[in-house]
């Protein structure tokens, strides 16, 4: 997407370039923002360091209005991006008593006294706008300098983005002037996607929308900017949903597990699932909703044939003679899930590699079914990838399967 106020982000922390440790916050922020009216031109990571911090900081606010900087806001000696923003534009820092006593108070109701090296999370920049942290220790700062916007917030995803959400979006979404709306889709490809959407490109403008793409699930994000922005989200809303309807799950916020258990309460129906080559992320994904016991029954996780066979009856002869990996196996695992006592079942089960493989069932074969009170469907897939993406695209694709079995009309 282009146009809008440009902003860059700054991840600090050496453990994000020397160690297995991924940044997702400049992701959420440039989601968060967008309708804020930012756009985001540039992502740096650099190491604990004042002079990175700082130059990274003042380069990138030559040609950006808002720099985003997470990380470096806690109490340890390598937490030092408060002293990098404060040397690079010689503005003090100044420990706040307020916020030293909140602090203390903060740790008290832990058991603990404050540390000493703990109060340095009380300097606040010179000029700069506390924003109050509710889920940490570390508060945001917010400072206006000659260029544009330095906002610190803490490295912690959870606290980040409170913060955010709490004190900056509603403000900043009335100034800017932009309204979005996510299309999330599952099932399907980001090719796909890009083909049945592509002839609305010339009516809608190809800037305005973005496809983002992740591993069995595709997002169409829309923008529309000016007087008219909601009556023209309205129409690229209808517009795009007319081609791709039948693949959307959620808008916005939604995810997948929640759109799922959500049609199963619709039907006052539970679910149950036995899994051999997911191993048990697919029942991660649905308890990893809040207040999923209401439609998620359990599962069994079935990855030797005995298993199949004790835990899920599946035949000893359908085993034999189809194969672990087979429709048949995966229809016996649904079936076998439902007996657990839930009106619907899904059964997996693949080969995610890296062996296991053969030429009539090369790596990435993965079978699946989905049985209800009313049908029964099964998917025969093949997936790309390692490992961990085979299973991870088997998760998303048999929650989807599930989605379209108890979708309430």
């Amino acid at each position: 997407m282009h146009g809008g106020k440009r902003a860059a982000f700054v991840a600090v922390g050496s453990e994000l370039l020397r160690a297995d440790r991924l940044d997702t916050n400049s992701l959420l922020a440039t989601r968060l923002l967008a309708s804020c009216g930012y756009t985001f031109v540039e992502k740096r990571c650099v190491e604990d360091n004042l002079s990175a911090i700082g130059t990274a900081i003042r380069e990138l606010l030559g040609r950006t209005e808002l720099v985003v900087v997470s990380g470096g806001l806690g109490p340890t000696a390598d937490d030092v991006t408060r002293e990098a923003v404060s040397h690079e534009f010689g503005l003090e820092l100044v420990r706040v008593a307020a916020l030293e006593e909140a602090l203390a108070a903060r740790y008290q109701r832990l058991g603990r006294s404050l540390p000493e090296i703990a109060r340095r999370m009380a300097d606040v920049i010179s000029g700069a706008e506390i924003l109050p942290n509710p889920q940490g220790t570390a508060p945001g700062q917010l400072l206006a300098t000659g260029n544009g916007l330095v906002l610190l917030l803490p490295g912690v995803p959870s606290e980040f983005e409170t913060i955010l959400r709490t004190h900056l979006l509603p403000r900043w979404r009335g100034q800017g002037g932009v309204l979005l709306r996510t299309l999330h889709l599952a099932g399907v490809y980001e090719s796909q996607v890009e083909e049945r959407v592509a002839p609305l490109y010339a009516r809608f403008g190809r800037e305005r929308v973005t496809i983002l793409a992740a591993r069995g699930r595709v997002d169409l994000l829309l923008q529309a900017s000016g007087p008219q922005a909601a009556a023209e989200l309205a129409e690229m809303e209808e517009a795009f949903l007319a081609v791709v309807g039948e693949d959307v799950f959620g808008y916005d916020e939604d995810t997948l597990p929640a759109a799922v258990l959500a049609h199963l309460r619709g039907r006052g129906w539970r679910v149950a699932v036995a899994e051999s080559c997911t191993g048990g992320a697919l029942a991660s994904a649905l308890v990893g909703v809040p207040g999923a016991s209401d439609a998620f029954l359990g599962g069994v996780i079935a990855y030797d044939n005995c298993l199949k066979q004790q835990l899920l009856a599946v035949p000893a002869e359908v085993l034999e003679r189809c194969g672990a990996v087979s429709g048949e196996v995966a229809e016996a695992m649904a079936r076998g899930a439902q007996r657990l006592g839930a009106e619907c079942g899904v059964g997996i089960t693949g080969i995610a590699g890296p062996a296991g493989g053969s030429e009539e069932k090369p790596v990435g074969t993965v079978h699946m079914a989905v049985a209800t009170p009313q049908l029964l469907r099964q998917a025969h897939l093949r997936f790309p990838g390692d490992r961990a993406m085979v299973r991870e695209l088997a998760v998303n694709f048999a929650l989807d399967l599930l989605r379209r079995a108890v979708e309430v009309p």
